[in-house]
């Protein structure tokens, strides 16, 4: 057994003290240490997206990253999306664009689109399509997923 290395995760502007072995990825200590559940493992090999967090602002696959890497940094998941019962745009999209099935990706999706649109929010269809085309569903097709993000976009700028 590895020594534990203790740190502080600040994930959704709340500090978590963790303690990890250094192997331990991002993912499992969000998910098993500070009990946010939301950031989902697929393939745990970084192909899937469905682990999407933004760390400093970047999306990023948390299953690709040690948690002992991400001492000091902020941590977004999909927790950290909506404000109190206020669901983010995005989130409302999703659901009123029928962006989801199964929804086992959504949580990787939001992530990767809140990232996008906070950095670039005119993108153009076809980078968007690009961008969303790294995460993996294997149920909408991804048309709605876009169109749900593009609906999103335009009520993101009437706030």
């Amino acid at each position: 057994m590895s020594a534990r290395v203790n740190l502080t995760l600040n994930i959704n502007e709340r500090d978590y003290a963790v303690s990890v072995e250094p192997r331990h990825t991002l993912a499992d200590v969000i998910r098993d240490q500070c009990g946010l559940t939301g950031t989902h493992l697929g393939c745990e090999h970084g192909v899937c997206g469905s682990c999407t967090i933004l760390l400093d602002g970047e999306p990023v696959r948390a299953c690709l990253i040690f948690a002992v890497q991400c001492d000091g940094q902020e941590i977004r998941t999909v927790e950290g999306l909506s404000e109190g019962n206020e669901l983010h745009p995005l989130q409302a999209s999703f659901r009123d664009n029928h962006a989801l099935q199964c929804g086992y990706c959504t949580p990787g999706f939001l992530m990767l689109a809140a990232g996008i649109l906070e950095r670039n929010p005119s993108i153009s269809d076809e980078d968007l399509r690009d961008v969303l085309s790294s995460n993996i569903c294997r149920c909408t097709g991804y048309a709605n997923i876009v169109k749900a993000v593009r609906a999103a976009v335009a009520e993101m700028g009437r706030r």
